[in-house]
């Protein structure tokens, strides 16, 4: 699974399927699309803009559709955040419909309003994804780049507290999703130069994001 998917299916509700900290999700899930491609050492930053690098096709097409946007011309992170992460939703939902991991289901509020929920329809993968979030946040774990970027995604997000079942918040748990959050991966994980491209892309979500919730439109 993209780590976009991974990202979806911790932030939809199981029970009903509405996603956590939905006014920044078009920016996170741009995120986390950006971060996946920064890993596969497709996209540069020099600081102020993104570059495609590399050649050749992509191993799904979600990500050479936003590889292409990041080739038509260098951007900023925010920019590219926004522009890529605004049609993602229907195509991650249907990716995860396909898995199986939730399903659609139609009801009546008050038996007049026709409402769609996507509840959780398998448990175990989002289960283990959780765990190695925890193992990192609650134990101190060293995070591989998969789960600092999902981690520091969430944090950026504004929904790491919304999580089920909740993490034991303490003073600690903050600060290393706050660390995650503003890029600070791990001595190791740091040592190279497309892990260095995707905490970087990670850092900018959190600026946007942040900046959105202080000053909604």
């Amino acid at each position: 699974m993209l780590i976009v998917e991974d990202l979806m299916l911790l932030l939809l509700d199981d029970e009903t399927g509405t996603p956590a900290a939905a006014g920044t999700l078009p920016y996170t899930l741009g995120g986390a699309v950006l971060v996946e491609l920064a890993l596969l050492g497709r996209i540069e930053t020099d600081g102020r803009k993104v570059h495609a690098v590399g050649d050749g096709p992509l191993p799904d097409p979600l990500l050479q559709d936003a590889y292409d946007k990041v080739a038509e011309k260098p951007r900023g992170a925010q920019t590219l955040l926004l522009t890529i992460g605004s049609s993602l939703w229907d195509p991650v939902i249907d990716r995860l419909l396909e898995r199986g991991l939730i399903r659609r289901e139609k009801k009546r509020v008050l038996g007049l309003f026709r409402m769609t929920q996507l509840p959780a329809a398998e448990h175990e993968h989002e289960a283990a994804v959780r765990a190695k979030i925890r193992a990192v946040l609650v134990d101190g774990a060293e995070p591989d780049a998969r789960t600092a970027a999902l981690t520091a995604l969430l944090s950026a997000s504004g929904a790491l507290p919304m999580l089920r079942p909740q993490l034991a918040w303490s003073t600690p748990v903050i600060e290393r999703a706050k660390a995650l959050e503003q890029g600070n991966w791990g001595a190791d994980a740091v040592n190279t130069a497309v892990v260095r491209t995707a905490a970087a892309i990670a850092a900018s979500t959190a600026v946007v994001a942040v900046t959105v919730v202080t000053n909604p439109s």
